[in-house]
């Protein structure tokens, strides 16, 4: 069950990850159901000998072929387009942060605060400890309180990159010269992973990215000793 557990998302750590995870079960036990349905039929075909070469129309058959999956689409479309919006939505934030992305490393600056903003690299593998991950910690983790609205801005300063944390169900596009914004709430604490979703170079499978979820009391100290 462990292997079989990899192959599927990241355990939700907003609301909105949660929704889309709702959202993909959803999606495929249609798609299960629609699978069984055309095989039973095929199968069903192919093992009876019944004929009938006179057969030039079935107006019944073809309404409801034509129905069902214009219904099935609807039940689809409906529960998307509702994520769409919700994930373009920003609902006064009260925390906002700018996360600026170079070859080969992502920049941070806490806008709501005075002087707080740092560099992020990727930890060489001979500086790693035992609990850290090859290839996906950080020196410099961006530490944010959890179950408040955040805001974040991205934005570029050479080529293009890609902020995205697949826990928090988020993915934003860094173009230089351009500010998109995204925004989410993390309802549980601890170490949320992600990388640039962008080919933007030799070393695009190298910038990495940490969020630390914390208590807002954690995050208070962790600014007041910046």
């Amino acid at each position: 069950m462990a292997t079989w557990g990899n192959y599927g998302l990241q355990d939700a750590s907003s609301p909105l990850m949660e929704q889309l995870i709702m959202f993909h079960d959803h999606t495929l036990m249609i798609l299960i159901m629609i699978t069984t349905l055309v095989a039973y039929i095929m199968i069903s075909l192919m093992s009876n000998k019944l004929i009938n070469r006179t057969l030039l129309e079935g107006q019944t058959i073809e309404f409801i072929w034509t129905t069902l999956p214009a219904i099935t689409l609807i039940f689809i479309a409906l529960p998307s387009l509702h994520l769409l919006y919700l994930i373009d939505e920003v609902n006064n934030p009260l925390l906002t942060f700018k996360s600026i992305g170079h070859q080969w490393y992502w920049s941070y600056e806490y806008s709501d605060f005075n002087n707080v903003e740092f560099d992020s690299y990727m930890k060489p593998t001979n500086e790693l400890s035992d609990n850290e991950f090859r290839l996906l910690d950080v020196d410099n983790r961006v530490v944010l309180p959890m179950n408040i609205q955040i805001r974040v801005l991205v934005t570029a300063a050479d080529v293009l990159h890609s902020w995205a944390v697949p826990a928090l169900g988020i993915k934003i596009d860094a173009v230089p010269g351009r500010l998109n914004q995204g925004s989410f709430i993390m309802n549980r604490p601890g170490l949320l992973y992600g990388q640039c979703s962008e080919i933007c170079g030799a070393n695009h499978s190298f910038m990495p990215i940490v969020i630390e979820s914390v208590p807002m009391n954690n995050f208070m100290k962790w600014l007041n000793s910046n």
